[in-house]
């Protein structure tokens, strides 16, 4: 009896087109150099949660609907007065997403959530940090197909970090593209 082992679309994808095109442009020699996406962060702060400690808990709910994995609170750091914040107090939710639960959630990302946003024409291409890392916003958890539109008491947004092993933005910004992320396809004018 033989196991056949479950890869996602955009694993397959990564191995069989985008390392060689990556190659090709920025001419890797080894496989091992080809910069890879090594996890996705998504992160949540949730408005109020000083006040209702319930909000933590449906965001923490919201976000294992959408990524699949279970989320964690996220804690304050340090006590703020004026917020009446005190060290240790639940203040939003995060995920960590790797290897197979990483290539599901960017495939719904690219394919599902993405085109349900409003007048939607790409993502920014500014938002990379110089060491290969992208950040982008998203304004409204609606998005996602898993979320029911109906149960939800309160739109909020959520940050979504593409941590990659990439040297610059140049080839972290190639290996989202291929990867199928929708950028904006801004003209350059002789700047």
């Amino acid at each position: 009896m033989s196991t056949v082992k479950y890869t996602p679309r955009l694993a397959d994808k990564y191995t069989n087109e985008v390392i060689p095109a990556l190659s090709k442009k920025f001419g890797y020699k080894s496989v091992m150099q080809t910069p890879k996406l090594e996890k996705i962060c998504i992160n949540r702060g949730v408005n109020g949660a000083v006040n209702d400690k319930k909000l933590v808990d449906i965001a923490i709910d919201e976000l294992t609907t959408i990524t699949g994995q279970k989320a964690v609170p996220t804690l304050s750091k340090k006590d703020i007065s004026n917020f009446k914040l005190r060290k240790g107090m639940p203040i939003g939710a995060r995920v960590t997403l790797r290897g197979v639960k990483m290539f599901e959630f960017l495939d719904r990302l690219v394919s599902v959530a993405l085109p349900r946003v409003r007048d939607f024409k790409g993502i920014s291409d500014k938002a990379f940090d110089g060491r290969g890392n992208y950040t982008l916003g998203v304004t409204e958890q609606i998005i996602f197909p898993e979320i029911d539109i109906d149960k939800v008491n309160k739109i909020t947004g959520l940050d979504i970090t593409f941590v990659t092993s990439a040297n610059s933005n140049e080839e972290a910004y190639e290996l989202l593209k291929e990867l199928g992320m929708p950028f904006k396809n801004i003209k350059k004018d002789n700047n």
